[in-house]
């Protein structure tokens, strides 16, 4: 146990489950579903999308930084949800952000997709009326910004960078930023990722490319709840779902210096490049990016108590997951759960939320349901259909992988 091993100290989440963390959590042990149909715009009659997770609106009473004038400026709400679950994430942790600790906070906190909808709706507008894009247009875009902003808003003065690796934005977040810790170029780390990405074009290109959910034929009025099902037999392709979720990392020396309490922390990670396809997973290095943190946490695959998956729900990517845990766990597989069954697919801001839902379960000795599950007979798998179950967990391994072939694991150890 190091001195500068990566403690976490606070987090929060705000998901198609809902905004209040607690709330969340209690409604994904229930094995309830965040998924509805999708009005986030005026959906034309061929639109191929019909249902997404949607988040709720938050109350400008719980909105802690932007004013009225300010909330116009920045019109993405990714910068309205990073903010809010930062500051909740902070204040759970107790940090205040002196000026001499700000110094020492680094920002690592991102988003694969970004504030896309500003340009678009710069865009309309430009080519309906020949009006210029308002001043904000392009702040609203750069995805780098929702870091500055947070940085910004906080006061945070450390290392700051932008860790966009598509889906698994928000897990290579907390592996970058225990980095730096590591390093000795912080103390605390502010991690996480945002991501709403139910724009239009973006919507319509995941159906295009067949990774977004269709029904089947004769199958179009299928219930939203039940759209999203991992590893199951039936499964359809991913539901497109929006959220965002922080992550507070410090020190072990600093917590303990400071009085912080925590009681889970990051035993090891690997990340690998599949290097094969731009979207196609590769199961090689699929499981050495498992191995990789098993070996940097010094464990053995029987240490590991549950697996918190990608599973996407798409066809061949639960299948090559599936392979890849197989290969490392044998016949010993353990219990794997699948949290997009409740939230769809938020992006890069999966992997945050789902790492958030992980801590939660393994400091409550508690696994949420996947649901909606059908038995694959190509998959043998454990993935808690019944409903929530309860289990001791000292280890739990977490896996992202994004677009490109940006693979993460991490290893969260519980903390007595």
């Amino acid at each position: 146990m190091g001195k500068k091993d990566a403690v976490i100290v606070g987090y929060d989440a705000i998901s198609p489950l809902g905004c209040d963390l607690q709330g969340q959590w209690q409604n994904a042990v229930k094995g309830l579903s965040g998924i509805g149909p999708l009005t986030r715009f005026p959906l034309p009659e061929n639109f191929p999308v019909r249902i997404a997770g949607q988040v709720p609106d938050i109350v400008d009473k719980d909105y802690p930084f932007l004013t009225a004038r300010h909330q116009a400026a920045w019109t993405s709400p990714v910068f309205k949800y990073s903010l809010l679950s930062v500051a909740r994430a902070l204040e759970r942790s107790n940090i205040e952000l002196s000026p001499e600790i700000a110094l020492r906070t680094a920002v690592t906190y991102s988003s694969a997709i970004g504030g896309l909808d500003a340009v678009l709706n710069a865009d309309r507008r430009l080519q309906a009326n020949n009006k210029l894009p308002p001043p904000y247009t392009n702040p609203n875009a750069c995805v780098n910004m929702v870091g500055g902003k947070i940085a910004i808003e906080t006061g945070a003065q450390g290392p700051i960078t932008s860790t966009i690796s598509a889906c698994a934005t928000g897990l290579t977040s907390i592996i970058i930023g225990a980095m730096f810790l590591a390093q000795n170029r912080a103390d605390i780390a502010i991690c996480g990722a945002v991501d709403f990405a139910l724009v239009e074009p973006i919507v319509a290109g995941f159906y295009t490319m067949n990774g977004a959910y269709a029904p089947a034929e004769g199958r179009e009025n299928e219930a939203p709840e039940q759209a999203s099902r991992p590893f199951s037999a039936n499964r359809r392709g991913f539901v497109i779902a929006e959220g965002a979720g922080a992550i507070i990392l410090a020190t072990r020396e600093f917590a303990e210096t400071h009085g912080l309490r925590y009681s889970s922390e990051l035993a090891g990670w690997g990340m690998t490049s599949d290097a094969h396809h731009f979207v196609a997973p590769n199961s090689v290095t699929i499981r050495q990016c498992m191995q990789n943190a098993l070996t940097d946490a010094g464990l053995l695959p029987q240490d590991i108590a549950a697996i918190n998956a990608h599973a996407a729900s798409t066809k061949l990517g639960d299948k090559i997951e599936y392979s890849a845990m197989k290969e490392i766990f044998g016949n010993n597989l353990p219990p794997v759960c699948a949290n997009k069954s409740l939230i769809g697919h938020a992006m890069g801001a999966s992997s945050a939320i789902e790492t958030i839902f992980a801590l939660q379960g393994m400091q409550e000795s508690i696994l949420p349901p996947t649901i909606n599950y059908q038995a694959d007979p190509e998959i043998e798998i454990d993935c808690v259909a019944e409903g929530k179950r309860s289990l001791q967990q000292e280890f739990i391994l977490k896996n992202s992988f994004g677009f490109g072939g940006c693979n993460s694991s991490v290893i969260f150890k519980k903390s007595y």
